[in-house]
């Protein structure tokens, strides 16, 4: 099923000169790791401290673009740079799910927002990625399948951040728009289970 993941690498040929220009300087994979971890729990911090305040919001979408840019680049300069590590890979996987639950968790705080569904879809999220860390337990390649994955969830709470900013509050609208999202992340477990198995079956 498509998502926005289909778009990497796209997205890394642009941010390729970057990296070269971050190596070239000795930054490493793993501090980008955590400057990307860095960013996502200051933000969080902002949302859960000032809640439906503009400025938190409005810087949202941002976030999560420079994220996903950190994101991109920790992965090259691993794969590229000959900075791969265990560490590396722990520090890429927990970033992950401790960003998702710093930058999405406080919207349930507001009081337009079904709290619930936030939460539930912050928890399907870890499931979900959890479920592709699983697959190389068993013997198949880490799951990306969607289609609901990390950057198409970055996608729905910038949206979501962004309309919030200037005003628009309606509990129907987000309901729909996190209850479709809860709905999505389900079946992504459900497609990276199956995705999992069939490699290991077909290998």
């Amino acid at each position: 099923m498509p998502t926005i993941y289909q778009l990497k690498s796209r997205f890394q040929d642009l941010l390729r000169p970057v990296c070269r220009s971050l190596a070239a300087n000795g930054v490493t994979a793993n501090q980008v790791t955590l400057a990307a971890l860095g960013l996502s729990i200051g933000e969080g911090l902002l949302l859960w401290i000032f809640p439906g305040a503009f400025l938190p919001l409005i810087l949202l979408p941002l976030v999560l673009f420079i994220r996903m840019g950190l994101n991109a680049i920790d992965g090259m300069l691993a794969r590229e740079h000959d900075q791969k590590s265990d560490l590396g890979a722990v520090l890429n996987e927990l970033g992950d799910v401790l960003s998702d639950a710093a930058l999405y968790l406080p919207f349930a705080l507001l009081p337009f927002v079904d709290g619930p569904i936030v939460v539930g879809l912050v928890v399907l999220a870890i499931i979900g990625e959890m479920t592709g860390v699983i697959a190389v337990q068993i013997g198949a390649s880490r799951r990306y399948d969607g289609p609901f994955g990390k950057s198409d969830r970055a996608a729905l709470f910038g949206l979501c951040g962004f309309l919030m900013a200037f005003g628009l509050t309606a509990p129907l609208l987000y309901q729909i728009l996190f209850g479709a999202g809860l709905a999505l992340s389900a079946v992504t477990i459900f497609n990276r289970a199956r995705a999992a198995i069939r490699e290991k079956q077909s290998a």
